[in-house]
């Protein structure tokens, strides 16, 4: 009793009055940091997205000056759409890693995003369920975002989702509410090296499109053209490999004579990282990112049976026959009443692109001018490759020693 007596006691004395309550209240309101709270949605988002008082656009750097280092603030608060895509976990990463907090809309099952959680320190990494197509939870994704990019992109259609609403309505869409948010400092689209409205490929074209629609709506935007992404979780390398694994050999469309420049994920990952750091110069401009090396699509099958080191077989498929093989699934998609198989070699869009070489443009903006050096593809970058050679990560010999050795295997 004496014990409660004394606490009642001590409380009655640190009474603030009614004056000191108003001051704390005042400073504490005036100290808010510029990051909003973890909850979306309803009231609050609405509230947290008009108070917020964004940087002024290309006046100064985005990023605050500070120690750096993922439990620092960067001052990006970034919604990255299609994050749980092949680019999106490097990007997410790059952000994470310097201090931004990253907001991560998806649409699958709760289990999608779960590994980009571990790439930022706690509660940076925000997990949002949403459906591309339902306004509000687009806005209530960017409620309270100063960044936005788009990674959403689609090379094959579905019963669902075709190549115009995928690669450009929906960027149109996010384009407008960004605008129409008001606090949206940048905005990234992320389209296709060759997308061009004359491109013989489908979702090129839908890709250039989208890009028009996006500077329409928002012309501070900038435009990313990265070429064929190389990776741990490519879609062209991996398929590759699987093949030649599964059958002992690869087709080559039109003999495999096709120009391209592919491109080291991690590369692009960090152009989009650069062109928030500077000080608006990338705003409105388009940049298109290229390896160092130009490869025609039979010399990069070539790295690919070398490094996981299997005799390379090809088999020659004229392009019209390649789309006489593809063309069946095209035809069928919306007449069945199931889901076809995911095209993967034969690929009918990809078919037709590969009929036409795909390099960066001679006068155009590229990795130079965000201050990054790209990787060459040969050593650490195609390394992920050892995991498909039978006999683990040691086995057999590159195809150069192979050559030297005096017991050389036939060749098909």
């Amino acid at each position: 009793m004496q014990a409660a007596a004394w606490r009642r006691q001590l409380l009655g004395q640190n009474q603030l009055s009614p004056a000191s309550s108003a001051a704390i209240a005042a400073f504490r309101s005036a100290s808010q940091p510029a990051l909003a709270p973890q909850g979306f949605g309803g009231v609050d988002g609405a509230r947290y997205m008009s108070a917020r008082t964004p940087a002024v656009k290309g006046a100064g750097h985005l990023v605050r000056k500070g120690t750096g280092g993922r439990s620092s603030v960067s001052g990006i608060v970034a919604t990255v759409f299609g994050a749980t895509g092949f680019l999106g976990r490097y990007v997410v990463q790059q952000l994470a890693k310097m201090g931004s907090q990253v907001l991560v809309p998806f649409r699958g099952c709760e289990d999608s995003h779960r590994h980009l959680k571990l790439m930022g320190d706690l509660g940076q990494i925000v997990p949002m369920k949403y459906n591309p197509r339902d306004v509000d939870s687009i806005k209530t994704a960017v409620a309270k975002s100063n960044v936005v990019i788009n990674l959403i992109g689609r090379e094959y259609e579905t019963r669902n989702y075709g190549f115009e609403e995928v690669n450009h309505h929906m960027a149109e869409q996010l384009a407008m509410i960004s605008k129409e948010h008001g606090g949206i400092v940048r905005f990234i689209q992320v389209s296709s090296l060759g997308a061009s409205s004359s491109s013989p490929s489908r979702m090129l074209r839908a890709k250039a499109a989208g890009e028009e629609s996006v500077l329409k709506e928002f012309p501070e935007a900038t435009i990313m053209r990265p070429a064929t992404l190389i990776g741990t979780e490519d879609r062209i390398l991996n398929r590759w490999a699987m093949y030649a694994k599964n059958w002992g050999f690869l087709p080559l469309m039109g003999g495999g004579s096709t120009k391209i420049q592919p491109v080291y994920v991690v590369d692009v990952a960090a152009a989009i990282v650069n062109s928030l750091k500077d000080d608006g110069t990338s705003m409105g401009k388009t940049y298109e990112l290229g390896g160092p090396d130009i490869y025609t699509v039979h010399d990069l099958a070539e790295l690919m049976f070398e490094t996981i080191r299997e005799w390379p077989r090809y088999v020659n498929v004229p392009f019209p026959i390649a789309r006489a093989i593809a063309s069946p699934r095209e035809m069928l998609l919306n007449k069945v009443p199931f889901p076809l198989p995911t095209p993967s070699i034969f690929n009918l869009d990809q078919i037709n692109a590969l009929s036409v070489d795909n390099l960066v443009s001679e006068n155009a903006l590229t990795f130079a001018d965000l201050e990054i050096r790209p990787h060459k593809l040969k050593g650490y970058p195609v390394e992920f490759l050892v995991c498909y050679r039978k006999g683990g990560p040691s086995f057999g010999s590159t195809v150069s020693e192979k050559m030297g050795s005096s017991d050389v295997a036939p060749r098909f």
